[in-house]
């Protein structure tokens, strides 16, 4: 069977390792704030050049935010967001006065 770097339509699902359940590529490809899920490469190699594809659709700054990431904990992660979720609030307050 030849690959192709074209991504299988929303009729094909596999199992997602983070999320325990089956999942489109659609979804990986905008998982991560718009970018693609830092797991992306290895969970869809096998059933085409995904590689190529996003190599194709990213410019390089994308794909170095998206697969060339400093890993974080579960913790460090929600520290950020109630960081920038109370730097929001902050500021939404500020201009409300």
């Amino acid at each position: 069977m030849r690959r192709e770097s074209t991504p299988p339509d929303d009729d094909y699902l596999i199992r997602c390792p983070r999320l325990g359940h089956q999942i489109y590529f659609s979804y990986c490809r905008r998982e991560n704030r718009g970018l693609p899920c830092f797991k992306a490469l290895a969970c869809w190699y096998p059933h085409f050049l995904v590689e190529d594809y996003f190599r194709e659709q990213l410019s390089p700054e994308e794909w170095e935010k998206a697969f060339n990431y400093s890993a974080k904990t579960k913790t460090v992660s929600l520290l950020e967001l109630i960081e920038e979720a109370k730097k929001a609030a902050t500021q939404g307050s500020s201009s409300a006065g």
